[in-house]
C-alpha cells in the first residue's frame, strides 16, 4: 500500500480520513501545498498514499466508524508498512495505545496513555502560542476539548508541551498533535508532516 510513494502521474497523495470530523479543512491546506487529498471511507481509499491524516472530532463516534468499516485494522496495517500517519486532536487520541476514560476503538500506534478531553469541555476551549521543536518561531495552538499525553513510551519524540502535559509528539513515521493547525493560516505542521513523516 505504503510502497507506490504515494505519487500519481507525479503528483504526492494524502490522504483524510473523512467519516466524521473537520477533514474538509485538512483537504483544502493539502490542496494549497500541491499535494493530491484523497477522502477516505474505506480499506481500498489507502492504496497508493504516503500518509493519512486522522482529524478531529468526536473520537469514540471515528473509533466505532473505523472499526465497522475496517479501517482500524486497514489504517494499522498501511501502518507497519511504513505509511506515515498524523492525528490531530481525535486523532491523537486515537493513535495512542491507552487511555485513562472509558474503553474505546484506538488505532494503538503510538507508545502513550492519552487524557480524553485533558484541558476540559469545549467551553474551555482556548488558544496558545507553543513552542515547537524544530520551529524557530511559536505556533498558535487551537485548543478544542483538547486531550494530552499524560505519560510516552520508547520511541516517542516529545514536540510540545504545556506546563509538562505533551501536546504534539512524532514516531518514526507519525505524528500527534493535540490542537487543530487546519483551524490556523500558519502552514508548518501541515509541512512538517509531509516533508519530516511522510518524506515527500
Amino acid at each position: 500500500m505504503a510502497g507506490s510513494n504515494g505519487k500519481a502521474n507525479g503528483k504526492k497523495k494524502i490522504g483524510v480520513l473523512a467519516l466524521q470530523g473537520d477533514f474538509r479543512e485538512h483537504v483544502q491546506i493539502l490542496k494549497k501545498l500541491g499535494v493530491e487529498p484523497v477522502e477516505v471511507r474505506k480499506p481500498e481509499d489507502l492504496e497508493g498514499l504516503a500518509g493519512i491524516i486522522v482529524p478531529g472530532g468526536e473520537s469514540t463516534t471515528i473509533g466505532r466508524m473505523m472499526a465497522s468499516s475496517g479501517l482500524l485494522d486497514a489504517i494499522r496495517s498501511f501502518f507497519y508498512q511504513g505509511g506515515a500517519v498524523w492525528g490531530t486532536c481525535a486523532g491523537m487520541i486515537l493513535a495512542a495505545s491507552a487511555t485513562t476514560g472509558p474503553p474505546q476503538p484506538l488505532l494503538g500506534l503510538m507508545n502513550a496513555l492519552v487524557e480524553r478531553n485533558g484541558f476540559g469541555r469545549q467551553v474551555f476551549s482556548f488558544e496558545r502560542d507553543l513552542d515547537v521543536q524544530g520551529f524557530e518561531k511559536p505556533f498558535t495552538g487551537v485548543f478544542i476539548r483538547a486531550p494530552f499525553f499524560e505519560d510516552v513510551g520508547p520511541g516517542v519524540e516529545v514536540l510540545s508541551e504545556i506546563d509538562g502535559r505533551v501536546v504534539a509528539a512524532r514516531g518514526e513515521n507519525i505524528l500527534v498533535t493535540a490542537f487543530h493547525p487546519e483551524l490556523t493560516d500558519d502552514l508548518r505542521f501541515h509541512e512538517y508532516f509531509l516533508k519530516e513523516v511522510c518524506g515527500i
